[in-house]
């Protein structure tokens, strides 16, 4: 069987649009190139790997076959890719990385100064919510995952790096934005909006109510950080978010910090994977710069916002 890796990545294309045009655009070539490789590759098999339906195309069996064995062959020999690297002591390659979408605020920043240091990698960035986070990290997909609440039902290794504190947010003409050392009970009369059931940040809200046997009243139930911040500065309620995601909207006077106690919440920031997996070269290198530059790095951040 004859089979070439430059069949095998168009393949893999057309596989994960189940549409030739797409993967025709993504690899930058015409359709009909793209079709004549698939026939050749199918002639080498000796069976079809698409079949067509209506306007719709579908994996045959053999083609989910192939499809999966596509992605062992691509992670072999990227995983080859960074061995030889390792053994050169270059620091080039790919990084994947997952991080839930509160760490935006300050992720591409640190992202940036690596990659001028280190021009050679390529990173793979995933930005998602904490569920999906937990299914990567438990599927072992990316070479490290970034979030703020480590799960405690996955064997893992954690390393801090920054402090993450969760601060109560306001808009500045809140009857409470001129108080000071505010008891939480009198926040308990407040309405609260919240991110979705297993945010990071909604769970850290619920565990500082319930240790003060306290109810939370939520709101609306928001998907991000910029929509409870658009939501705390129309008035619709009361919040608690990162300090890192608020540096514009604190130097506009758009929200205000409340002033309570027990607040804020000093939680961290976490690069976290599994246990047993041993972390390539580019992995290690980028782990030692988030324990040792990226305080810095934020603190830049904040100044230039203010």
């Amino acid at each position: 069987m004859y089979m070439t890796l430059r069949q095998l990545t168009l393949f893999e294309a057309v596989a994960r649009h189940l549409s030739f045009t797409r993967a025709a655009a993504e690899m930058c070539l015409t359709q009909p190139a793209v079709s004549t490789q698939i026939k050749q590759l199918e002639s080498h098999i000796g069976t079809p790997l698409f079949e067509q339906i209506g306007k719709k195309i579908y994996l045959t069996q053999a083609g989910k076959e192939l499809y999966e064995a596509c992605h062992d062959i691509f992670d072999r020999i990227e995983m080859l890719e960074m061995t030889l690297n390792e053994l050169q002591g270059t620091v080039k390659g790919t990084l994947k990385i997952s991080v839930v979408t509160t760490a935006t605020y300050f992720i591409p920043h640190i992202l940036s100064t690596f990659l001028k240091r280190y021009p050679e990698v390529n990173i793979r960035l995933n930005v998602t919510n904490r569920t999906q986070i937990l299914q990567r990290l438990a599927d072992n997909e990316d070479d490290l995952v970034i979030m703020g609440q480590v799960p405690e039902q996955l064997n893992v290794k954690i390393h801090q790096f920054l402090d993450n504190p969760l601060v109560v947010l306001a808009k500045p003409s809140h009857p409470l934005a001129g108080e000071r050392n505010i008891p939480l009970e009198k926040l308990a009369n407040e309405i609260f909006l919240v991110r979705e059931h297993g945010s990071g940040t909604r769970l850290a809200m619920s565990r500082c109510f319930d240790e003060h046997n306290l109810t939370l009243k939520t709101g609306m139930e928001l998907g991000s950080s910029e929509a409870i911040k658009q939501g705390v500065i129309a008035g619709l309620g009361l919040s608690v978010l990162s300090r890192h995601t608020l540096s514009l909207e604190l130097s506009a006077n758009m929200i205000t910090m409340l002033d309570v106690k027990n607040f804020p919440l000093m939680r961290h920031w976490y690069a976290v994977h599994l246990t047993e997996k041993k972390l390539s070269l580019v992995a290690r290198t980028f782990l030692d710069f988030l324990t040792t530059e990226t305080k810095e790095i934020v603190q830049k951040i904040d100044v230039h916002q203010q």
